[in-house]
Parts: structure tokens; sequence; C-alpha cells
């Protein structure tokens, strides 16, 4: 199992990266959220600059924030800094998309988003559409400006749902996902991508690398798993899906309906911890400030040992050591982690797991 890191955009974020390639980490991720964590462009052409093998990604990127020509001379532009290892992820903007009090888009959308971002970053012309006006465009400048030669790698953000993982059938792109540490939910993934590959002129079985997010938290001699140690190291995962069910409770009442009691409570008093409820028109404000941050002590009891363990990894090294080989032979290639206590420290960690 391959091993890299997801980390927010801010000043700095160029010595993690350089930290993560000596540790010998296979990728280094930035999130793509405005308004809640810097650009994720800026950041990673910091760490193109400061490293020389480690691949660079976006986690994610989405039609709903950007339109084809500026994301690709951005991917582009990576690209001549760092030749070859640029990843992008693309999804429907779940979060992203919220945080600033609107909805994600379409998968019909993203489809039509990656299939422009990769002709466009392989040198190709695509169509281009506003409204009713409709062109090819393609890159006018190249040489030295971007780099259109060597391949950049996609990856399309799947939750449970099928839909996302057929686009990436289609568009021949790999798979990745946040937080599903379930190995039956990835053969569902697998098998929905394989089916929609069945229908485009691509190979189905031709391999394309899946990543899965999560954090990781390992265990010394008779500590608590569910202590506030483990609690830090992943509450903001924990946090990030009961701001998810206290955002959607209204929209989308069987995403909270498939919680336990116990988590839709713990929503309940997320809600009223922030001074908002699930129908204010400006509850965006209130839940996602510091979203996937280090959570503030007096959230702990938010963090429910129950979540902990479907989202997060937290075992001795004997305990976790199973579950990544689980993941692996459910067709994973890659796990990262997001690290919000001491990032140099959870890296290497990481690293001393699977390296």
């Amino acid at each position: 199992m391959r091993a890299g890191v997801v980390v927010a955009a801010q000043p700095g974020v160029e010595d993690l990266a350089a930290r993560a390639e000596e540790l010998g980490l296979h990728s280094f991720w930035v999130n793509d959220t405005p308004m809640v964590h810097g650009d994720p462009f800026v950041a990673l052409s910091m760490c193109a600059k400061a490293t020389s093998r480690i691949r660079l990604g976006i986690a994610v990127t989405s039609p709903a924030l950007r339109s084809a020509p500026a994301a690709a001379s951005g991917l582009a532009s990576l690209n001549a800094l760092a030749p070859g290892r640029i990843i992008c992820g693309v999804g429907t903007g779940n979060t992203a998309r919220r945080a600033l009090g609107t909805r994600p888009t379409t998968a019909a959308r993203l489809e039509n988003f990656t299939a422009a971002l990769q002709d466009l970053c392989a040198g190709r012309s695509t169509e281009y559409r506003e409204g009713d006006r409709v062109r090819d465009i393609r890159f006018l400048h190249a040489g030295a400006h971007v780099n259109t030669v060597d391949p950049i790698e996609f990856v399309v953000a799947a939750l449970l749902g099928p839909k996302a993982a057929a686009v990436a059938g289609r568009r021949g792109t790999g798979l990745i996902s946040f937080g599903l540490l379930d190995p039956t939910a990835w053969h569902a993934l697998h098998d929905a991508r394989r089916h929609a590959a069945q229908d485009t002129p691509r190979d189905p079985d031709s391999h394309t690398a899946s990543y899965v997010v999560t954090s990781l938290h390992l265990l010394d001699e008779d500590e608590d798993p569910h202590g506030d140690a483990a609690r830090d190291a992943t509450g903001h995962l924990v946090l990030s899906l009961l701001a998810f069910a206290a955002d959607t409770a209204a929209a989308k009442p069987a995403f909270a309906e498939q919680l336990g009691p116990e988590e839709r409570e713990a929503v309940r008093r997320l809600l009223e911890r922030r001074g908002t409820t699930a129908t204010a028109p400006d509850r965006h404000t209130k839940l996602y400030p510091n979203y996937l941050g280090r959570i503030a002590p007096q959230d702990r009891d938010l963090v429910l040992p129950s979540l902990m363990n479907t989202l997060a990894l937290v075992g001795t090294r004997d305990d976790l050591l199973p579950r990544v080989t689980t993941l692996e032979q459910a067709g994973v290639d890659e796990l990262l982690i997001q690290p919000v206590i001491d990032p140099p420290t959870e890296m290497a960690l990481l690293a001393e797991l699977l390296t």
C-alpha cells in the first residue's frame, strides 16, 4: 500500500511537501475549498519548486468552482513546474460548494468538465459551452508556458453512490474517496467503474489508481483508543461528517436517517453549539469555519467512538496492518492521511507503518 498526505493550503506547506518526499511518501495533496482554505494552485507551485520526486495532487476541484479553461491552465502550469508529477482530483464540489451555501453540481456536468480537462491538458481542442454559445478551444500558448506533453493523472471523487464511479469508468480515471474504509463499499465502487468502462473503447480492466483519505492515530501501549489524543487526531473527519449531516438534514433527510440515535443527537448538539439550525440560510457560515482543522477541546464529546471507528484508523500497528491489507485487497492503492495535530510526526508515523 502506498502512502500520501492531504493538507490545507497555507504558508509553509512547501516545507511539509519536502519532508513528505524525504520520508518516501508517494503523493502530497492540497485541498481545494475556497473561502475555507488557501488556493491549491498557489500552494502546489511552491511545493513543485521544493521537491523533485513526490507526486502533487489537488483534492479536489470542480466545475462548480472553476471553469475548464482556468482549471486546465492551472494544471498545465503546474505540470511545467513538476513534469509528470501532477494529480488532479475532480468532483461535484460537495464540501466546497456547501461551504459557500450552495449545492454541488451534477454528475453530468462533472463528466463534461473531466473530459474537457483531459483534452486540454493533453494539448487537444475541446468543446466549450457558455449558455447557447459553443466554441472549440485549445491552448494558444505552449512551450515554456504550459506542459501538455507529460501526462496528468485524473481521479474522480466518489462516496457511496455509483454515479461518480461510472464517470471514472467512462473517462478512464482513477477514484478518490474520503473516510471510506469499508472494503465492501470499495468493491462496489470498482464494480461500478468497470461496468461503465465496458461501454467505452477503453479496457475495463486497465489499472487506474484508487485513493482513500482518512486520519491515522497509532496507539501507545495501554492508550485509550477513544481518549483525548485519539479524538484530537481524528475529530476533524468526524466533525466533517456531522457538519454535512447538519447542513443537509432538511434537504436530504435520508442521510441523517441512516445515522444511529447517538449520531443524530451529536448532529443536534453541533447545530445548537454553532448557534444555527438545519434550515437557517446562513448555516454554512456557522458550520464550516475551521473545516478539517484541529478541533476545539470542547468539541471532543462530539467525536463519537462509532464514527472514529468508521472513518479513521486508530489502533496499534498490529491492529491497523490487517485493515490496510483488506483495503488493498479491495483495490485501494494508496492511503492518504490528513494530519492536523503535528503533521511532520504524523507523516513519519504513516511512513513507518506503510513504507
